[in-house]
C-alpha cells in the first residue's frame, strides 16, 4: 500500500506544478497583450490598426458609370468611340466576356466579407483590354475600371490565359479544306497558284529581361526582344504563330524550332495540287523573303531580276509577301502593348500576352473583314488543270514526285517519312517551282493585254 501512496502523492505534486506554470503562463500573455494594446508601434496584420487600409475606389459606383458610358441600350459614347477604345464592336466583347463567366467565376461580380458588391465583368475585361490596346501600365486603368494596380495585372493575366483557353482551338488553327479552297482561289487571281500566305518573323523588345538573360536575347540592335514567327494570309489572318524564341537567333534558327511543318512531314495535311506553267506541283508554300532557306514549300524573290519576265515576278512577289508585314503593322497598331517595350518579367506571361492578340485580332478579322464568298467551282471548272485544288486521292507521279502517303502507326511506311523531308529541302524542286511562276506570271500578263 505505501507504494501506491507514494505513487498517488508524486502526481498530485506534478498537477500542482502544471497548474502553477500554467497560471504564470495565462498572466505572462495578459501582460503582453496589455502592453501590445497601449503600444504606439503597429502590430499585426491584416485590418488591424497601424496597417494602410484599403483605398476607396468607389467600385459600385464607378460600375454603373462604365455602363452608362458603353454598356446600356443608349450609352453615352457611341458605338465607332466604343470600337476604336476597346478594338472591337460590343457585340464581339459581349461574347467573349459571356464565355468568360460561363466557365470561370472570376468574372462575376461577388459580394466581400462586408456585403459590399465587388467589380463588374466589364470592369475587369476593360481593364485588361486598356492594357493591351493601349499599352498601358496597370495603375494608369484605375480612373475608368477602378481596379488597384494588382487587380489590373490579375484581370489581364487570366483574361490573356482564357481567351487562348476558350479561343484558341478555333482562331489559330491550321487551314482547313474550305479555308484552303478560299486561299488558293484568292492566290489563282494574284497569279500565284498554290500559294497560301506568307511567313515572317517580328521581334518584341523585352524592357525588362532579366539581367542574367540579356546575352541570350539581345540581337543586333542591342537590345533584349523575342521573336514571333507567324503565316499570314490576304486577309492578315494569322495560321501559324510561334512565339518565344530568343532574340539573338535569326529567322532560319526560329525555322529550325518551329512547328510549321510538323503536319506535312507527318502527312496529316491535306494535299494541294496545281499546275504552274504546265507542270503539276503537289505542296503548298509561302512567299519569303531572301533569308530562307530553299525549301520546296517557299517561294523566294530573285535578288538581281535581269529579264521583263523576272522583273515582273519579284515585283508581284514582293508585293503579296508585304501581307504578313502588313499583318505585324495591323497587331502592333490594335495592341499597344506588343509595340511598346514588355514591361513583365516572365517570359511565359508574354507569350500569353502576344498569342492572346492575336486570337483576338483573328476574331476581329472574321467579324469586320468582307470577302466575297468562296463560291464551289462548277463541273466543268474542275476539267481545268491550271485550277489550284484541295486533293485528297492518288494521283499518277507526272513531273515532280507527288502525292505522299502518310505515315502509319505501326512505322511500317516509315521511308514516307524521309521522303516527305527530301521533298521539303529540296532546292531543286524551289528553283523549278520558282521558274515556272515566272513563266506563268507572264503568260498571265500576256494575256491580260
Amino acid at each position: 500500500m505505501s507504494f501506491f501512496r507514494k505513487l498517488l502523492k508524486q502526481r498530485q505534486q506534478h498537477s500542482q506544478e502544471d497548474a502553477e506554470m500554467m497560471d504564470a503562463m495565462v498572466m505572462n500573455t495578459t501582460m503582453m497583450m496589455a502592453h501590445l494594446d497601449n503600444s504606439d508601434e503597429p502590430q499585426g496584420r491584416g485590418s488591424r490598426p497601424g496597417r494602410s487600409p484599403n483605398h476607396p475606389r468607389n467600385r459600385v459606383s464607378g460600375g454603373i458609370s462604365l455602363m452608362a458610358d458603353y454598356f446600356i441600350e443608349r450609352p453615352i459614347f457611341r458605338a465607332e468611340e466604343f470600337r476604336r477604345r476597346y478594338r472591337m464592336h460590343t457585340h464581339l466583347f459581349n461574347r467573349i466576356m459571356t464565355k468568360l463567366c460561363n466557365h470561370d467565376p472570376y468574372w462575376h461580380q461577388r459580394a466581400d466579407a462586408t456585403g459590399l458588391l465587388g467589380l463588374l465583368p466589364q470592369q475587369k475585361m476593360t481593364g485588361a483590354l486598356r492594357m493591351l490596346a493601349y499599352g498601358a501600365a496597370a495603375d494608369q486603368c484605375a480612373e475608368i475600371c477602378r481596379m488597384g494596380e494588382s487587380t489590373t495585372l490579375e484581370c489581364m493575366k487570366k483574361f490573356c490565359q482564357q481567351v487562348i483557353h476558350h479561343f484558341g482551338g478555333e482562331y489559330l488553327r491550321a487551314p482547313t479544306e474550305t479555308d484552303l479552297k478560299r486561299l488558293l482561289a484568292r492566290a489563282d487571281q494574284r497569279g500565284f497558284p498554290g500559294m497560301i500566305g506568307s511567313i515572317d518573323c517580328m521581334h518584341w523588345e523585352w524592357k525588362n529581361c532579366p539581367t542574367g538573360w540579356h546575352g541570350a536575347y539581345s540581337g543586333r540592335k542591342g537590345r533584349p526582344t523575342i521573336i514571333l514567327e507567324a503565316v499570314a494570309s490576304h486577309d492578315t489572318w494569322v495560321w501559324h504563330a510561334f512565339f518565344g524564341v530568343p532574340g539573338a537567333q535569326n529567322d532560319i534558327n526560329v525555322l529550325d524550332q518551329s512547328p510549321v511543318f510538323e503536319g506535312l512531314i507527318a502527312g496529316n495535311t491535306p494535299t494541294v495540287m496545281f499546275y504552274a506553267n504546265g507542270r503539276r506541283y503537289s505542296n503548298a508554300y509561302y512567299l519569303a523573303d531572301g533569308i530562307y532557306p530553299r525549301y520546296s514549300t517557299f517561294v523566294k524573290t530573285i535578288p538581281n531580276p535581269e529579264s521583263q519576265a523576272q522583273k515582273l515576278f519579284t515585283k508581284k512577289q514582293e508585293a503579296y509577301r508585304k501581307d504578313v508585314e502588313r499583318c505585324f503593322g495591323i497587331l502592333q497598331s490594335r495592341w499597344a502593348i506588343i509595340r511598346h517595350g514588355a514591361r513583365l518579367h516572365r517570359s511565359s506571361t508574354l507569350k500569353n500576352i502576344m498569342i492572346a492578340c492575336i486570337i483576338l485580332h483573328n476574331m476581329i478579322v472574321e467579324d469586320e473583314f468582307v470577302e466575297e464568298e468562296y463560291v464551289e467551282p462548277e463541273e466543268e471548272d474542275l476539267l481545268n488543270p491550271l485550277a489550284a485544288r484541295v486533293y485528297d486521292g492518288p494521283v499518277d507521279p507526272q513531273g515532280v514526285r507527288i502525292p505522299f502517303l502518310p505515315v502509319e502507326r505501326d512505322g511500317r511506311n516509315q521511308h514516307a517519312f524521309w521522303d516527305r523531308i527530301d521533298h521539303l529541302e529540296s532546292a531543286y524542286i524551289h528553283n523549278l517551282l520558282q521558274n515556272d511562276l515566272v513563266e506563268h506570271n507572264w503568260t498571265l500578263e500576256a494575256n491580260q493585254q
